[in-house]
C-alpha cells in the first residue's frame, strides 16, 4: 500500500473522526483559532490602515514596519513568546504570533486600496460638503473594498496554514494530527493531516472567491482581485 492510499484509508476510517482527538474536534479547534486570530488582526490592522490611508500620512512607514514581520519566522516568534509572561496563557503565544503574522497583508492591502481611490472623486465629495468621516465611510472605504477584502482573504488562507503551529505550543487544531503522526512514526497520518490543512485552506479560498462572484455589484468586488 503506497503512502497516499494509506493516508486516504486513515482519513476514511470512521474511528479517526470521533472522540476528543478526532478529526471533527481538531477541525473545530482549527476553525476557531483561525477565525479568532483573523478577527483580532482585522481589529488591529484595518482601523490603522483606513485612517492613515485617509490622511495620506505615515502609511508608508506603517506598512514597512508591518512587513518586517514577514521576515521573522512565525515559529521563532512563537518560541520567544513562550518564554515571556504571555506563555502563561495557554493559547496566548499562538494567538499573538498568528495575529502578528496576519497584520501585514491586511494593513498593506487596506492602505494601498485607500490611496488608490480616485483623487478626483475625493475632491468632488469634499466639494459637496462631506465631512472627513463621511468621506472616509461613504466614499473611500467602499471604493477601496476590493483590495481590503483581498487582504482579508490572503490573511485568512495564511492563518489556516500557519495555525498548525499551535500544536507545537500544546494547542489544538489540525496540527495535532500531524504532530501525533510524527510521534507515532505514522507517515499516513502525517500526510492525512497535511491534506486536511490544504483542503481547509482551499475551502477558505473558495469561499472568498464565491463571495466575490455572488456580490460584485454591491461590494464592488471582482473575481481575481489581487494586491
Amino acid at each position: 500500500m503506497n503512502t497516499l492510499t494509506a493516508a486516504w484509508s486513515w482519513l476514511t476510517t470512521a474511528a479517526h473522526w470521533h472522540g476528543q482527538d478526532g478529526i471533527a474536534v481538531r477541525l473545530g479547534q482549527h476553525l476557531y483559532l483561525t477565525a479568532l486570530c483573523l478577527v483580532v488582526s482585522c481589529l488591529v490592522a484595518l482601523p490603522v490602515a483606513l485612517v492613515l490611508g485617509h490622511l495620506g500620512k505615515g502609511g508608508a512607514l506603517a506598512v514597512n514596519l508591518s512587513n518586517i514581520g514577514r521576515a521573522v519566522p512565525t515559529f521563532a516568534v512563537l518560541v520567544l513568546l513562550l518564554l515571556t509572561p504571555v506563555g502563561r496563557w495557554s493559547e496566548g503565544p499562538t494567538i499573538v504570533a498568528l495575529v502578528l503574522f496576519a497584520v501585514p497583508p491586511l494593513l498593506t492591502n487596506a492602505y494601498v486600496g485607500m490611496r488608490e481611490v480616485d483623487r478626483d472623486v475625493v475632491r468632488a465629495a469634499r466639494g459637496m460638503g462631506m465631512t472627513g468621516r463621511q468621506l472616509l465611510l461613504r466614499v473611500e472605504v467602499p471604493l477601496a473594498l476590493p483590495l481590503i477584502v483581498t487582504g482579508v482573504r490572503i490573511a485568512a488562507v495564511q492563518l489556516v496554514a500557519t495555525a498548525t503551529l499551535a500544536a507545537l505550543a500544546g494547542g489544538g487544531g489540525l496540527g495535532r494530527i500531524i504532530t501525533a503522526g510524527f510521534n507515532l512514526a505514522s507517515t499516513p497520518q502525517v500526510v492525512a493531516g497535511a491534506v486536511l490543512v490544504a483542503a481547509f485552506a482551499l475551502l477558505v479560498e473558495g469561499l472568498f472567491e464565491a463571495a466575490q462572484r455572488l456580490a460584485p455589484s454591491r461590494l464592488g468586488l471582482r473575481p481575481g482581485d489581487t494586491a
